[in-house]
């Protein structure tokens, strides 16, 4: 039958087949979930489908961090009894290609918009810049025992724990100029950091203190703290999950709480040492790695149910595969910058930019479609995606300012 159809409209016809049998595959492939392996030198591909595992990849010794793309592939994964930071191709499982970064690198984080992989070389006391397209090092921070790294989600700074004896911080770089910006003394060594989905707070956790400390992004103070058992590790607040979640190694659990109170909601057991988590179908499910029991929680929120998953052994860092109602399908311009600066959404979405910030703004997209030359405050514009690919844009009266949407 295409065959009968005239040149352009064969074309035509090619391409919203190829369209069609994209957004099929697309669905019909559940999220994959990786874990680090930190004593058998592996990572874990999990199904989320079926919550099996099924494959296991090798690595260079003592995984680490870990970070993947928004549009879901490669995944990163860095190696403390090393220098390197392994490529994986999430489609294949495979390692692809490896990066030398320098002495025992810990945390990794990807700007907003995957152009950049920072990665924390705490055996160096300094943060690498990664271009992710050519794989080389193209900048670099001095930070003294760099060990955890929480991106902001509009791409402006890295908050970056640091470890240093006698000189505990939390040190910010300014990505643009690639530098640090300032510190914030500690008292206590800073373990885990992250950001709240919508960048306003920056949950961290402190050796030897029972409670999540929370940073005000806009000022850099540290109020009210969150109370919870013996030894959280990491907290966090995932885009739309209705509480924000701590990993309890002591207690072994995982407690929810309300970011408004600070106050605990309830908590849910998990297995032993939890040590990381990642949440997954739009902040419903976390999957919580146990490095004492050697598996992974797979926690249901509003039910409050869980199911195991052995793994390999010391299970450390977990991400899952971004799905694409994971994102949302809104950016807010504000402060001067897209919120989130890339954004992953599913064929056929129609994605809605909101003018949050006092000054105008514009939309100008690279394909030349779809674009707006002014949005004054308070006005919102959108449009539909219909074919996937990447389409990258800048801000039409500061084009400074970029962003990007992946459509699967």
């Amino acid at each position: 039958m295409i065959r009968s159809l005239s040149p352009s409209r064969r074309r035509a016809a090619l391409l919203a087949l190829a369209g069609a049998l994209f957004a099929l595959a697309a669905t019909a492939a559940p999220p994959k979930a990786w874990v680090g392996n930190f004593k058998d030198d592996t990572v874990s591909v999990i199904d989320t489908g079926s919550g099996s595992v099924v494959a296991t990849v090798p690595v260079a010794k003592g995984p680490h961090g870990m970070a993947v793309s928004a549009s879901g592939s490669p995944l990163y994964v860095s190696s403390d009894g090393a220098s390197v930071v392994n490529v994986i191709d999430a489609a294949t499982d495979k390692v692809t290609a490896t990066i030398e970064v320098g002495r025992s690198p810990h945390g990794l984080a990807l700007t907003p918009d995957g152009r950049f992989l920072l990665v924390g070389v705490y055996g160096e006391d300094k943060v690498v810049f990664v271009d992710t397209a050519t794989r080389a090092i193209v900048g670099m921070a001095g930070v003294a025992k760099p060990h955890t790294i929480a991106m902001r989600p509009d791409g402006r700074f890295a908050y970056v724990a640091s470890q240093q004896p006698g000189a505990f911080a939390l040190a910010v770089i300014d990505i643009p100029s690639r530098s640090v910006a300032r510190t914030i003394a500690l008292d206590k060594p800073p373990r885990d950091l992250e950001f709240g989905w919508d960048g306003k707070a920056l949950y961290f956790t402190q050796a030897g203190i029972d409670a999540v400390q929370v940073l005000d992004a806009a000022n850099d103070n540290i109020g009210a703290s969150i109370a919870t058992g013996a030894s959280p590790h990491i907290a966090m607040q995932a885009r739309g999950a209705a509480f924000g979640t701590v990993v309890v190694q002591g207690p072994g659990e995982l407690m929810l709480f309300d970011p408004a109170t600070r106050k605990a909601v309830r908590s849910i057991a998990v297995g032993k040492q939890p040590h990381w988590m990642a949440a997954a179908d739009g902040g419903k499910t976390f999957y919580v790695s146990n490095e004492g029991s050697n598996d992974v929680t797979v926690v249901d929120i509003a039910k409050g149910t869980t199911k195991t998953i052995a793994v390999g052994n010391a299970p450390r860092k977990v991400v899952v595969q971004p799905g694409d109602g994971d994102a949302g399908t809104k950016v807010s311009i504000a402060n001067f910058a897209f919120a989130p600066a890339q954004l992953v959404v599913a064929l056929k979405s129609a994605v809605t930019w909101s003018n949050d910030d006092g000054a105008p703004h514009g939309l100008a997209f690279a394909d030349g479609k779809g674009s707006t030359n002014l949005l004054l405050p308070g006005a919102t514009h959108s449009r539909s995606f219909d074919a996937p690919g990447t389409y990258d844009y800048v801000c039409s009266v500061h084009p400074y300012m970029s962003g990007r949407v992946v459509v699967r």
